[in-house]
């Protein structure tokens, strides 16, 4: 498998400079293609994600893996022509440009991409990324996850239908399979997953000095404020926390909100878990965890929480009994007041679970939020300006939505990535363009050899000493 990768890589690099760099009409060609796809097999993207999680609604699918990815791709398409644009630069000295010299960008497909794309949203986590690879006039290879083996096959055989393997080519199988993909010599790779698997696909990628985007995640906290409308918080809270059972790279980790008011949000939030779910266990709006391994991580940890003293709220209004059930669902659980020194507090959760702290002053808050790796998303409630400018400069995160959670991983005007232990480098839009582009620096110097030119060659004189006198000081 690794020599056929090989292979394949080394077909996609000669296919590029064969053919040199696209056009923008071939750009725009490619992204349609994928759209095409999205739109044609959107039944079949529903029904894998079904079978791959076990319960996974039709529309949740249709809305985060189908709807998400086309409006990704139209975004890039709007824009690829501008974006390809050469940007002028100042030169230096100044005077240069006002002879004719000219300093300019130019954005130059990097070659050929790898995607390593996770399984809880397969299908989004794979156009999104290869929206801003194709905008840039790349060529990509892509490995799904294991975890979702029919959405992976349906994608090989769904870009197989319209790409050749030069432009376009998935490669499906497992652990060592990815660990291979990772190590192959790319020109760029985008690695969205686990913070811990991230450090295995950067020792990989570092044999080839293979720049990477990791897109990772984290505990992303949110700060509901004194002045937060608490019924508006905690349902929208609920809402991004139930999305996908918790499994989403973004979703809120953890909860801190005024001490006094802990039992308005736990009130909140059963309201909102409520409405949106009467009940759980045969509900198809409800999305089951993955595999049988992430239900005993995720129920490991409300059961070391629940034996260590904390208060377990699990929010079943139906009052159903999950012991026995065909999938792997879990009920949005509330833990109150955990200590840091459980598993729920230190580890990424990517469930339905959700631990509230209470604090005494937002200063409290930020400095807890700021003791910990700096996240991906950090979420603010509240109508105070002057505290809610306070939590933004005083906190570092990948990003940041405010009065919601996750919403600003759907702007596709705005750079998405992490920081730190949460992800570098960034892509969505224009960003992503220039994410998977080599932006070249080029310089046209005059046709004429001026005074000042010529100066700066020896023999050395009076002009070259005129010129450092002025240019050396404060």
């Amino acid at each position: 498998m690794a020599e056929d990768m090989h292979a394949l890589l080394e077909r996609q690099k000669a296919a590029h400079l064969r053919d040199g760099a696209p056009t923008a009409e071939q750009r725009v060609e490619r992204i349609d293609r994928c759209i095409g796809l999205l739109v044609d097999y959107r039944a079949e993207i529903e029904t894998a994600l079904n079978a791959d999680f076990g319960a996974r609604s039709k529309e949740s699918s249709a809305f985060t893996d189908v709807a998400a990815s086309i409006a990704t791709l139209k975004h890039a398409r709007a824009g690829v022509k501008a974006w390809m644009r050469p940007e002028k630069r100042k030169t230096s000295p100044a005077i240069l440009g006002l002879f004719g010299a000219r300093a300019e960008v130019r954005f130059q497909p990097k070659g050929v991409v790898g995607i390593i794309s996770p399984w809880n949203f397969p299908v989004n986590l794979t156009f999104t990324p290869l929206a801003g690879v194709l905008a840039a006039g790349n060529r990509a290879m892509i490995k799904p996850s294991e975890y979702t083996p029919a959405t992976s096959a349906l994608m090989a055989r769904m870009f197989g239908s319209v790409f050749s393997v030069e432009e376009v080519a998935v490669v499906t199988g497992g652990p060592d399979v990815g660990q291979a993909f990772a190590g192959l010599a790319f020109d760029h790779l985008v690695f969205t997953g686990a913070t811990s698997i991230a450090a295995h696909v950067m020792r990989a990628a570092a044999d080839n000095l293979t720049p990477l985007t990791l897109e990772l995640g984290g505990k992303s906290p949110v700060i509901v404020s004194r002045s937060a409308d608490m019924k508006t918080a905690s349902a929208r809270i609920m809402g991004g926390k139930t999305m996908n059972a918790g499994q989403i790279c973004l979703a809120p980790d953890y909860v801190m909100v005024p001490q006094e008011q802990m039992q308005a949000f736990v009130d909140g939030a059963r309201a909102a878990v409520t409405e949106m779910f009467p009940t759980i266990k045969d509900n198809p709006d409800y999305t089951s965890v993955i595999s049988q391994r992430h239900y005993e991580r995720i129920t490991g940890y409300v059961d070391e929480a629940r034996a260590a003293g904390a208060t377990v709220i699990e929010i079943k209004p139906d009052g159903e009994d999950l012991t026995q059930q065909e999938h792997h669902k879990i009920a949005p659980t509330l833990i109150l007041d955990p200590t840091d020194d459980m598993k729920v507090m230190r580890e990424e959760i990517f469930g339905p679970v959700l631990p509230v702290k209470g604090y005494a002053s937002v200063a409290e808050a930020v400095a807890y939020v700021n003791a910990h790796d700096r996240p991906l998303g950090l979420y603010y409630f509240g109508e105070d300006a002057a505290e809610r400018e306070k939590v933004l400069d005083q906190t570092t995160s990948g990003g940041v939505t405010v009065n919601d959670v996750v919403f600003h991983v759907a702007q596709e005007d705005l750079p998405f990535g992490g920081v730190g232990p949460s992800g570098m480098g960034s892509y969505h839009g224009h960003d992503g363009f220039k994410e998977f582009s080599h932006k070249k620096a080029i310089y046209t110097q005059l046709k004429t050899d001026l005074p000042q030119l010529k100066a700066l060659r020896p023999p050395y004189g009076p002009a070259i000493r005129k010129y450092l006198a002025g240019a050396i000081g404060r």
